[in-house]
């Protein structure tokens, strides 16, 4: 039988099967990883976090003592310091950021992490403006994508902004959730950014979603920007409470941190 379909049906078929019969449909394409495999911090991407003033930042150090990489996890501890002459803080924490170093602006941002739990442990998995100078808080806005206090079975995931600080709309969207954990267990936590919403998801669920709305109210959907990315160990606070001694030293361990852009076949981006 001759076969009459021309020759640019033919190219159209091959190039639909080469994209999986849906020209049309798009897939998360890694961009950027950290194993944690080599023996140090790859300090391309990642900085120790300094002391500062808010409450989560205050016991931060750059002391050895509060970092390790192990069987292919960055560990970040929070601890007694043994030393008061060198250091006049009670505490000491560790912590990571790639601020200047590497931005996030879209996409989605995965960290897999195993939380050791302690009264006044308060690790926590975030996002602040990469132009932080220009944004301050919360004017740029802030996506926390894991919080967790003390020995809880939750995480918290929220966003905070001028609209839900300032303004106090925390509920119209809501601005956050809780979802179960392992409270022993490694946990994937995840966030997707997109211009018009973001979206949080634990171990593949999605668990909450913060939309852009039509509003006449100041800075509700700052997030369509540059972020850098923290994570960190932290210690005590009004919110967390007090810290017990007895149950450290305590620790996070990283297993991974994963980026993901949309990759939609033959845009060549």
């Amino acid at each position: 039988m001759k076969n009459n379909v021309p020759l640019y049906c033919i190219v159209l078929a091959l190039f639909c099967a080469a994209c999986g019969g849906n020209t049309g449909k798009s897939e998360w394409k890694l961009v950027w990883e950290d194993n944690f495999d080599a023996p140090a911090l790859d300090t391309a991407t990642w900085s120790k976090i300094p002391r500062w003033t808010p409450e989560w930042a205050k016991f931060m150090s750059a002391d050895e003592a509060c970092y390790a990489i192990a069987d292919g996890n960055l560990i970040l501890k929070g601890l007694i310091n043994t030393d008061r002459q060198a250091d006049t803080a009670t505490y000491l924490t560790g912590g990571v950021y790639t601020k200047y170093k590497r931005s996030f602006h879209g996409g989605r941002l995965e960290v897999r992490a195993k939380l050791q739990g302690a009264t006044g442990a308060w690790p926590a998995i975030w996002l602040k403006p990469a132009e932080e100078a220009k944004y301050p808080w919360p004017t740029g806005g802030e996506i926390d994508i894991m919080e967790r206090l003390n020995y809880d079975s939750i995480a918290y995931q929220t966003v905070h902004s001028y609209y839900t600080h300032h303004l106090d709309l925390k509920n119209d969207p809501p601005q956050g959730g809780t979802r179960r954990i392992d409270p022993d267990g490694y946990n994937t936590y995840a966030v997707e950014m997109y211009p018009d919403s973001v979206v949080f998801f634990i171990n593949g669920n999605r668990t909450l979603a913060y939309p852009r709305i039509e509003t006449d109210k100041e800075g509700q959907f700052p997030f369509d920007k540059p972020y850098y990315l923290l994570i960190d160990m932290q210690l005590g606070g009004p919110w967390v409470g007090g810290i017990d001694p007895a149950d450290l030293p305590v620790e996070m361990k990283v297993d991974w941190v994963r980026y993901y852009r949309k990759d939609t076949c033959g845009s060549g981006r």
